[in-house]
């Protein structure tokens, strides 16, 4: 990350004062629950910073605030208030789904989705700036690629882990470098004029848009919600490829290069591959070993339905009227 963001609230701004000292005992921000938990800029942005911790550090930020027993009891704070908005729209997990029919159920998910399509949107009528302002937005997740699902790996056994594995292994490619997702996407941002460097554009990516990885976080660091990881996943994969064609023919229609476009076709082919993988070896086999996940395995998956639905009708209402989806309009854009 080249610089810390600005703070955009109590939480985040306290946060980040502590974070560029020397690690030492926080308060916890007292701050009210925000209204909407799911979207909240202070919220989503301080958890994203907290989280960041765990993947590729914060500039100037020293390595041993990781684990420092007060910054993780302010994170844990903050996990709660996210945790309760999820519950308050989702409902707790509930339910019990046989192992075969795992596949069946995570169909149903899907298909229960009722947000505007975005892919369509940007396949067919997307301009320029909308597309650049898509591929800033999923810059906060795509230039770290899979890290966040990986973190269930330990936590798995069998075959649940081996499919895990066989997935994971093509998103990071196939152990070739320059094929890893993470690095694909970077072409396509460079490839558009933008700047591919991780964190560029934290500043300009709203609490929606974070909050859909924050999600993958919060289930990935907590071993009790490896069940909801495996079922975000498993959805995550299973849904991806028709949308990821749409991408790039979206890209193609504004005449952009196979360069640019490859990120988006690597995902056609590999997801198609992975969606039986995800759907019956890992998030099956996973019921099938502990049938008292089921229920968590289906919350994952609509936990995932329901902030892309966020995230997608907020991309689409502000274009719709004109507006720039980011907190800031890209200068280029």
């Amino acid at each position: 990350m080249l610089r810390l963001p600005d703070p955009r609230g109590e939480i985040s701004s306290a946060l980040l004062d502590a974070l560029v000292r020397d690690p030492h005992a926080m308060a916890a921000p007292d701050a009210p629950m925000p209204a909407d938990p799911l979207s909240d800029e202070d919220l989503q942005l301080s958890l994203y910073l907290c989280y960041e911790l765990h993947y590729r550090g914060l500039p100037g930020v020293s390595d041993e605030w990781e684990w420092e027993p007060s910054l993780l009891a302010v994170r844990r704070q903050l996990e709660a208030r996210f945790e309760a908005g999820l519950l308050d729209v989702l409902g707790a997990p509930e339910g019990d789904v046989p192992a075969e029919e795992m596949d069946v159920a995570l169909r149903a998910v899907e298909a229960g989705d009722q947000a505007p399509s975005l892919s369509r949107h940007l396949e067919r009528d997307g301009t320029h700036d909308e597309m650049l302002e898509f591929i800033v937005h999923r810059s906060a997740y795509q230039l770290k690629e899979a890290d966040p699902h990986s973190w269930a790996l330990p936590r798995l056994t069998g075959k649940p882990k081996a499919a895990m594995v066989e997935i994971q292994a093509d998103e990071y490619g196939g152990g070739d470098p320059e094929r890893m997702h993470a690095a694909l996407f970077a072409k396509s941002m460079e490839g558009l004029g933008l700047d591919a460097r991780y964190g560029a554009y934290l500043d300009r990516i709203p609490g929606v848009t974070l909050a859909t990885v924050n999600l993958m976080s919060l289930l990935g660091l907590h071993r009790r919600w490896r069940g909801a990881l495996v079922g975000h996943l498993a959805l995550f994969e299973m849904s991806s490829s028709v949308p990821n064609r749409r991408y790039g023919n979206g890209l193609r229609r504004l005449g952009c290069d196979a360069t640019t476009t490859d990120f988006f076709d690597e995902h056609v082919t590999a997801d198609a591959v992975h969606e039986a993988i995800a759907a019956v070896d890992l998030a099956g086999g996973l019921v099938r070993q502990d049938p008292r996940l089921a229920a968590d395995v289906i919350w994952g998956a609509r936990a995932l339905v329901e902030l892309e639905g966020r995230f997608a009708r907020r991309l689409l209402d502000a274009w719709g009227q004109g507006r720039s989806s980011l907190l800031e309009r890209l200068v280029n854009a």
